[in-house]
């Protein structure tokens, strides 16, 4: 085990922490690498280590939220009937931001603000990987509506912001149960007639 590289990778999950809490409650501007830094323990100078910028850190914590919310996707290879994938998908990824609320708040602001398109190389790897191929493969087999990914993705993605931000609000606690409900509302928009 090399002691080294998990003091960085300590460090480094600090600071993304820390940004994330600090993010949700002031928003980007509003939150200086000098605060960053004392919230997650470390020297200041340290961040800079890491980071070269305010703007480097928060490219790098989109990178991080991505990769940790990425097991949530279904598995292409899953033979589960189409619809109960899409409906565990939405259900996971709304469970996800309840228990993960600063996570949602910084995925939110990400994605309406102009960082969104400084790496567009990013963005487009992490869509290839992710998401996009799951949605395609229902479009292609029938199972969802022939629907441009840009007007897709908003359908869904708001759908479970709002479902988490209404229960984390506490104007109505989710259940398994009615998280399930609310997928099948969301399911019968965009499924094709047969399905």
């Amino acid at each position: 085990m090399n002691v080294q590289l998990d003091t960085i990778n300590c460090k480094k999950t600090a600071i993304f922490e820390s940004t994330l809490s600090l993010i949700k409650v002031n928003g980007f501007h509003g939150t200086p690498m000098s605060q960053i830094a004392k919230n997650a323990g470390v020297a200041a100078g340290t961040i800079y280590h890491y980071f070269e910028s305010k703007d480097a850190l928060i490219q790098s914590l989109y990178l991080y939220v991505k990769e940790r919310m990425s097991n949530i996707i279904p598995n292409q290879e899953d033979n589960k009937p189409y619809k109960e994938l899409f409906l565990h998908f939405w259900i996971s990824q709304c469970e996800y931001f309840i228990e993960n609320e600063n996570v949602l708040y910084f995925i939110e602001q990400y994605m309406t603000s102009p960082y969104r398109h400084c790496n567009p190389e990013n963005e487009s790897k992490l869509l290839s990987s992710g998401v996009v191929p799951f949605f395609q493969r229902g479009i292609n087999s029938g199972f969802i509506k022939n629907l441009d990914y840009q007007l897709l993705v908003p359908v869904i993605h708001g759908s479970i912001i709002a479902a988490a931000k209404y229960h984390l609000s506490g104007h109505y606690e989710f259940t398994k149960d009615r998280l399930r409900e609310t997928a099948l509302v969301i399911w019968d928009g965009i499924k094709t007639i047969n399905n």
